[in-house]
């Protein structure tokens, strides 16, 4: 079909409607990721323009979706990004996007709150898949358990995942309860799998074939139900905008972003932008230099790249004298290891990090880590969460600490050394902007921020409140 023509914007809120649909699985490693990318390559090799969200924290299964999608995918939480933004952002697809695709984390009904949670929020239907290796008729027991644990949600199906015959599937088939409609089967496809490591899918700039086992998976989910474009759901216009002020305004933050530090939100650097900064990026793996009048370390892999950042003696010196000008530098769990003394893998090598924050890390077999959490400054409190495989040793205090969603206990800790911030946390600037825009700012004027940012109704947004 040919490219759809784009939607009008609208001068007053109002609710908008678009194809929509929320895909899950009963647990991880079921191939949701997969399946999502095959879904929005098939609809766009049609033409449609694909939004694509991401259930939960997360920064490898984006990047696979929106090479899927030829579009940025961002994440929707309840907790982590709010259900007013969450509103906000599906509002603004439903505005530019022919289909809107949500994929779940982990299972339908896990966490607090869960993909269920947001599905019922927002009224979107649920797709779910089930992978159906060593299992026959009981796969209809698991599909109606989740068609029927919350009455509320509008389910639209059940998927079989990984089937490995046409006996195999006429097994599944026969054992489904009436009434339970049936998307169809996606067999075992070895060649189109996404390859993972220990913090979760490979990136997609490492995958060499992606684009051809990409369009392989989008050719099988063709011939499913599945791929017939969904019922149209609508989107209620936010309530209020958020209204910035623009603290960062003439200020240059130079982040970096190469194979070893990418783990990045979208809209955190969407939101340095409306705040006023000019954003430029560097590589600490190649750059000789970085000038800017501060610095984003985000996490990634640092532990995969050790001679290649030990061996870059210029962009270490540069971080050194950009902190002993007075400049602020914040960095983020993986940023945070390569700013350390030394850095140890699995395999146990170790390797001379920047040498700015006095300790040293160690890469564990097993997660020492994960959770979502909040960190109160005091500008704001900015959510996000921890997700890590190593652990570090510093003298330096920390000067704050984070709080766990699941429990309120003390969680991962906010060290500050000079003009150095730091933490495991990986955190989402869009939940406390004042709070965000502090971290790139000198001590004296990163207490001078105002507490959160003020919203105003939907009805009085202007440019700056976008």
């Amino acid at each position: 079909m040919p490219m759809s023509e784009p939607k009008p914007p609208l001068s007053d809120p109002a609710p908008r409607q678009c194809p929509a649909l929320f895909l899950t699985a009963s647990a991880s490693g079921q191939g949701k990721t997969t399946l999502v990318a095959g879904l929005a390559r098939h609809h766009h090799r049609l033409g449609r323009r694909v939004r694509v969200f991401k259930t939960g924290p997360d920064f490898l299964d984006p990047m696979i979706l929106s090479r899927a999608s030829a579009a940025t995918v961002g994440p929707l939480d309840l907790w982590m990004v709010g259900a007013s933004d969450c509103r906000r952002k599906l509002w603004e697809a439903a505005g530019e996007a022919d289909l809107i695709l949500v994929e779940g984390a982990m299972g339908l009904f896990d966490g607090m709150p869960s993909g269920a949670d947001l599905a019922e929020t927002f009224g979107i239907p649920v797709a779910a898949l089930i992978d159906a290796r060593g299992m026959g008729q009981t796969f209809g027991a698991l599909a109606l358990g989740l068609a029927t644990y919350r009455p509320a949600l509008s389910f639209a199906g059940i998927l079989a995942n990984r089937v490995a015959s046409p006996r195999h599937e006429a097994m599944i088939r026969g054992g489904l309860p009436p009434g339970l409609r049936y998307l169809g089967s996606m067999p075992r496809l070895a060649e189109a799998e996404l390859p993972s490591r220990h913090l979760g899918l490979v990136q997609a700039s490492e995958i060499v074939d992606l684009e051809a086992r990409l369009d392989l998976i989008a050719d099988r989910i063709g011939d499913t139900a599945l791929a017939e474009l969904p019922a149209p759901v609508r989107f209620a216009p936010p309530a209020e905008w958020p209204i910035l002020s623009r603290p960062l305004a003439g200020r240059r933050i130079a982040i970096a972003r190469d194979a070893a530090f990418s783990f990045l939100y979208e809209d955190n650097l969407r939101l340095l932008e409306a705040l006023g900064a000019d954003l430029s990026f560097f590589s600490p793996l190649a750059d000789p230099d970085v000038r800017a009048d501060a610095i984003y370390l985000p996490g990634g892999y640092p532990e995969l790249h050790l001679h290649a950042l030990a061996a870059n003696a210029g962009i270490k010196d540069a971080l050194a004298r950009h902190l002993a000008a007075g400049r602020p530098l914040y960095a983020e769990c993986g940023g945070m290891l390569y700013l350390l003394d030394r850095l140890t893998d699995k395999a146990g090598h170790t390797a001379e990090m920047a040498g700015l924050l006095p300790g040293q890390g160690q890469m564990r077999q097993r997660l020492a880590g994960l959770g979502m959490q909040s960190l109160d400054l005091p500008p704001g409190c900015l959510r996000g969460h921890s997700f890590h495989h190593s652990t570090m040793e510093t003298p330096v205090e920390p000067v704050a600490s984070g709080q766990r969603q699941s429990d309120g206990r003390a969680g991962e800790p906010f060290y500050r050394h000079g003009t150095l911030r730091a933490s495991y946390l990986h955190l989402y600037f869009p939940s406390a902007p004042a709070a965000a825009a502090a971290l790139f700012l000198p001590d004296r004027e990163m207490l001078a921020q105002a507490p959160e940012t003020t919203r105003a109704p939907a009805g009085e947004s202007n440019s700056s409140a976008r």
